[in-house]
């Protein structure tokens, strides 16, 4: 028996030597599964465009190339609260059927333009399209002109179209009608005047 006993333990005791001396695979470790990105609403942006202001009535124009600041908060995948600052630069000025002169300080116009709006933004998202409208109020100024600054605010409206090249970084494309009426401030009282803009830009989401 005592034999037998013996016997058994020697088996297993090389059989443990044995596996202690073959190869050991080392356990390779888990990935991690990386954390879904998370996004606020929050979203900025910047753009590049063009503006225009018309004298309707005369034939004077305005065009500006603009700078865009963009800031706004996305409440669900259709419907976004946005603001919007634009200045401009390299301006040209056509003077139509007028003189194109300044009245007050007797030299031709060199006048900067600037604008401003806040805007209801519906959205329909289609993939990683979206088209939207701007639907808000806002400003629009030129300045120098007559001497002084000639500003008008009311509605505005626009439409566009975004595309989502990453779940963070989209591009944009869009026209905004600034004003549209009689009169711009103490400017062409009598005349139809019209502002527009269009803009490309870049939006980063928080």
């Amino acid at each position: 028996m005592k034999k037998g006993v013996l016997s058994l333990a020697a088996f297993f005791a090389i059989s443990g030597v044995g596996y202690a001396g073959g190869d050991i695979v080392p356990v390779e470790p888990v990935s991690e599964v990386p954390a879904a990105v998370e996004l606020t609403g929050l979203y900025v942006g910047i753009g590049l465009g063009q503006a225009s202001v018309d004298n309707e009535t005369s034939g004077e124009s305005w065009d500006s190339n603009t700078f865009v600041l963009q800031a706004g908060y996305e409440f669900n995948p259709y419907l976004a609260l946005e603001g919007r600052y634009s200045f401009g630069f390299n301006m040209d000025y056509s003077k139509g059927s007028s003189t194109g002169i300044d009245v007050v300080t007797g030299v031709p116009f060199d006048n900067d333009f600037s604008s401003w709006g806040i805007y209801v933004k519906p959205m329909y998202p289609v993939g990683d399209f979206s088209v939207y409208a701007l639907l808000g109020y806002g400003g629009v100024e030129l300045s120098n002109i007559n001497g002084g600054d000639a500003y008008e605010n009311g509605f505005q409206w626009g439409l566009g179209a975004s595309y989502n090249v990453t779940k963070r970084i989209s591009v944009f494309v869009d026209y905004v009608s600034l004003y549209d009426d009689t009169g711009f401030d103490y400017v062409g009282t009598l005349a139809s005047w019209d502002s527009d803009t269009w803009t490309v830009g870049i939006s980063y989401r928080f």
